[in-house]
């Protein structure tokens, strides 16, 4: 992955520079590799950083937690919920997008790809960025949960006005990283059919998003997604 973290977005490689040289980060990637030799891994090695080449850290406004990456085969493609579009809609992001559509009145998309969110200053964040085919959760604890808390450090402490959206218990345990006098933080249950009929839906994210960053006088996220069909 070396060629990955020497390409990464500028500015995000200023910020993590130190981080990359840390042991638990070279022991990190040691493990990627030699799993990527044994194992079918997602998402694909040129795609693990795809959310910060998208949204360079001066362009963050939304930070949107997810957990690891979708295991099955080319889903993940980096960005936390997001799949390739060649993919059916995973039943969280479905809710997401039903969630969208009574909150903002959007249309529901066709497909899963959720890029022109990160283009529009939305992180897409995974705490895990990488995970075996088939075997959710199996690089936990291996080194990722200290390099996105890493990220979340460095966006609280240099930025303000940032909308973190927590989504499920996993998520909302960072809070207590975000000083609340500076961001927003917004919190509901986690999209997943389990539990979005406990308070996601009607949690209206998306409006209250848009209603602080036009507060702030801060351009608000288009949200709607095209169908390019």
């Amino acid at each position: 992955m070396k060629q990955e973290i020497d390409s990464l977005n500028a500015e995000w490689h200023d910020v993590l520079k130190q981080e990359f040289e840390k042991q638990y980060f070279i022991q990190l990637i040691n493990f990627i590799e030699e799993e990527r030799k044994k194992k079918t891994i997602f998402p694909k090695e040129d795609n693990v950083f795809n959310a910060f080449n998208l949204t360079p850290l001066s362009k963050v406004k939304i930070v949107i937690l997810g957990q690891d990456p979708y295991h099955g085969t080319n889903q993940a493609h980096g960005l936390a919920f997001s799949v390739n579009e060649a993919n059916s809609i995973p039943p969280s992001l479905k809710n997401i997008f039903k969630e969208l559509n009574t909150d903002l009145n959007c249309h529901i998309p066709h497909n899963g790809n959720l890029t022109k969110w990160s283009e529009e200053g939305v992180l897409l964040l995974n705490t895990i960025l990488t995970v075996r085919s088939g075997e959710p959760h199996s690089h936990k604890s291996k080194g990722w949960e200290i390099f996105t808390d890493k990220i979340i450090e460095i966006i609280n402490e240099r930025y303000q006005n940032i909308v973190f959206i927590l989504l499920g218990s996993p998520a909302q345990l960072k809070e207590k990283m975000l000083n609340k006098d500076k961001h927003l933080i917004i919190k509901a249950p986690h999209p997943s059919p389990l539990s979005s009929y406990r308070g996601f839906f009607g949690s209206k994210i998306f409006s209250r998003t848009n209603d602080y960053l036009k507060l702030n006088n801060i351009k608000e996220v288009n949200w709607c997604l095209e169908n390019n069909d």
